[in-house]
């Protein structure tokens, strides 16, 4: 038992990865995790104790993701209030490493497609593995991770240079919010900058738009602390910013570039202007 133990310890942090990932939450995934020892108690003998773990954990991560999209399906009262994690740094340390778009992206995602995805793209799992995790054949796990990895990568209309071009305007004005460096942040903003926001990305008496740089810079300066939940990623095909503290997306910034500065951007904090958009990964 004390060997079966250790052996188990050592795939835990490999399986927290991979719960995580399927379910964008750590408490979760520790549970799935201990559900699996729980399981592996219960049988006699395991051939090979990775693969055997990595198809449990997957399975619990399928069932709970099902029951989340059921939940999510039912009259909105009826949904109860989620559970807060219990170690709040943590969590932000997980999804720090794993990277906060792709949990958001991920989030997008259907149940099936999630874990198909997960298992073959990020944990390098042969589709003949995947395929009874998800009840399918491999051929029908091929085309679940296909269709995930589309909606995940997405497209931009683009051309790679300006892509590559508004992504590193956007980048400078990322780390110059962080820093809350004004210098940075007045070089990468246009003079007649123009940040507009919605109501609910703003303090109570904030004005819903402010023009002009050194305005804008300054302001970022006082709410630029959330800059650090923050990455870029494709915002209806657009480079743009999602703020997502632990994962979950709270708010959205869609930036105008124009030549090597921001000449405008928007705060999108309403939900049902959050759920309209269409956020996808940059590539690397």
């Amino acid at each position: 038992m004390d060997d079966l133990a250790a052996r188990f310890e050592a795939e835990r942090g490999r399986l927290r990865g991979l719960a995580y990932r399927m379910l964008g939450s750590a408490a979760e995934a520790d549970d799935a995790v201990q559900e699996a020892w729980l399981r592996l108690n219960r049988v006699d003998s395991v051939g090979n104790l990775a693969a055997w773990l990595t198809t449990v954990v997957s399975r619990v991560c399928l069932d709970v993701l099902r029951s989340r999209k059921a939940r999510r399906e039912e009259p909105f009262e009826a949904v109860p209030e989620p559970v807060a994690d219990a170690d709040p740094a943590g969590e932000a340390a997980l999804a720090d490493s794993v990277g906060r778009a792709l949990l958001v992206v991920l989030d997008a995602l259907g149940p099936a497609e999630r874990i198909a995805f997960v298992l073959h793209d990020l944990f390098a799992v042969p589709f003949d593995r995947i395929a009874p995790v998800l009840d399918r054949t491999p051929v029908a796990a091929k085309k679940l991770a296909s269709r995930a990895r589309q909606r995940v990568r997405g497209t931009t209309p683009l051309p790679p240079a300006d892509l590559a071009r508004h992504r590193r305007v956007v980048d400078a004005f990322l780390a110059a919010a962080r820093g809350g460096d004004l210098a940075a942040l007045l070089d990468v903003l246009a003079p007649d900058v123009v940040r507009r926001a919605d109501a609910a990305a703003l303090p109570a008496g904030v004005a819903l738009e402010t023009r002009g740089a050194r305005a804008v810079a300054e302001e970022t300066q006082v709410f630029g602390k959330r800059a650090r939940f923050a990455e870029t990623a494709l915002v209806d095909g657009a480079v743009g910013v999602v703020v997502a503290p632990h994962g979950r997306l709270v708010l959205a910034l869609t930036v105008t570039v124009e030549g090597e500065r921001v000449a405008a951007y928007e705060v999108i904090a309403d939900p049902a202007r959050l759920a309209a958009l269409h956020v996808t990964l940059l590539s690397a």
